[in-house]
């Protein structure tokens, strides 16, 4: 099945995965057309644990309730970091739960599937079944925090295909 992957960094594994229509901030994920399941990584600096100090760019904070409405019309998942306000503001409170939308928020750690951090995030899969997840004893000794911007957005491939999964998934 043919899925979006959207807001995704320039040079992103999702580019090079077959079936996946990738759109970066030059292509305007706000142009997608839709009608398919996706993978949405909107701008997360204006909703995570740093947002009094960010900077996000005018607009920037919408584009996630905008994934959450697209991806609760076209299903799959939106990847934002597991403490984003996010959650709260979409109505996904209770981790586990299904939702009146057909949604269910779990939490996963990156570092499980490559990253070098730790990385705790939030997955909100919309009418996909919730895979088996990966989450080890492994100690992170990195920290997000002392990373350069380019390896903290990356998304591992591994975690990457993993996403792809969950958005194939949906029911059609």
């Amino acid at each position: 099945m043919n899925i979006a992957a959207l807001f995704v960094r320039p040079d992103s594994h999702y580019k090079a995965m077959p079936g996946v229509d990738a759109y970066d901030h030059k292509r305007d994920a706000k142009t997608w057309p839709g009608g398919v399941p996706a993978v949405y990584h909107p701008p997360c600096r204006a909703w995570g644990r740093y947002k009094a100090v960010a900077k996000p760019r005018p607009g920037e904070r919408e584009l996630a309730l905008w994934s959450a409405e697209q991806c609760r019309k076209f299903g799959g998942v939106i990847e934002h970091p597991a403490s984003s306000d996010l959650w709260d503001a979409i109505g996904c409170v209770t981790p586990g739960l299904r939702d009146k939308h057909g949604g269910v928020l779990v939490f996963v750690r990156q570092g499980d599937y490559g990253h070098r951090a730790e990385k705790l995030t939030g997955l909100y899969i919309v009418d996909a079944p919730v895979p088996d997840l990966v989450w080890t004893e492994k100690k992170f000794s990195h920290k997000v925090e002392s990373m350069g911007c380019a390896e903290r957005e990356r998304t591992p491939p591994k975690f990457a295909a993993l996403l792809v999964s969950i958005a194939r998934s949906v029911a059609q």
